[in-house]
């Protein structure tokens, strides 16, 4: 296993030690900045950024589960965390699941967010058209598929023609680098196993609306996992945008409990 990490990370706050796994195609400050602040008032953070996104460069080759894992928990020992509860978002989930059953010494907690163990059927298709998308080039076109794919639909029926349109144009500009090889790693994924060795207290939080990552998804995680603690918020696959303070208090409850400030 990896002792050095080559991934660029945040580092904020103090207190006991919270990891953050990001989404595919997100990054540290994409998905977890609207909550940021509110972690490191409790916990000493640290959000690495995986090959392909924020600070890190690409990766030369396919993206592998076993060593995204251990970079990031590389990332934190390197940071001084000994010990630290992993919040997973999205891909994030199977990468601190397979970091929990890899490094069970160090991880202490985990809060599973709008996640997944194993692409079902109907995901996979999803996941290939967003492949497809990506590929063709037309930048425009995939944003707009994005934006209707991944935010709730109450939330999107809510916006103006013109909140919508700059929707589409951030959703565009905020694309990574490394987002193929990221949204190839999504599809390949499959924890399942790794499930039933989870020894920690896990929180899976569902995202209800979620047309992506569905609460199908979430449900099977937290069945899988034993005595998981389940919990939704009315979000489609963006809570950090739908619903971010919402998804900061369950997190911060939760962790404030198993692991203490």
């Amino acid at each position: 296993m990896t002792t050095t990490s080559p991934l660029g990370r945040i580092v904020r706050g103090t207190g006991p030690g919270l990891l953050l796994a990001h989404g595919g195609t997100g990054s540290v400050d994409g998905n977890y900045g609207p909550i940021l602040d509110g972690l490191a008032e409790r916990y000493k953070v640290v959000g690495p950024d995986y090959p392909g996104s924020g600070r890190t460069p690409r990766a030369e080759g396919p993206l592998d589960l076993d060593q995204l894992a251990d970079d990031v928990v590389a990332t934190a020992v390197e940071e001084g965390l000994e010990t630290f509860a992993i919040a997973g978002y999205s891909l994030g989930g199977p990468v601190a699941l397979r970091a929990a059953t890899r490094h069970p010494d160090r991880v202490t907690a985990l809060v599973l967010t709008a996640t997944f163990a194993h692409p079902s059927a109907r995901m996979r298709l999803l996941v290939e058209d967003w492949l497809r998308h990506l590929r063709s080039g037309d930048t425009e076109a995939t944003a707009r598929w994005a934006v209707l794919t991944a935010a709730g639909t109450p939330y999107v029926d809510r916006m103006t023609h013109e909140q919508l349109a700059e929707a589409v144009a951030g959703t565009g500009e905020s694309v990574p680098p490394g987002v193929v090889e990221q949204v190839e790693l999504v599809r390949s994924v499959d924890v399942r196993e790794d499930l039933g060795r989870v020894r920690v207290p896990a929180l899976v939080i569902s995202t209800a609306l979620d047309a992506m990552a569905t609460p199908y998804h979430h449900r099977q995680v937290a069945d899988g996992i034993a005595g998981a603690e389940f919990a939704e918020i009315q979000s489609g696959h963006l809570p950090f945008v739908e619903a971010p303070g919402e998804w900061l208090g369950l997190i911060r409850k939760f962790l404030d409990e198993k692991v203490g400030r």
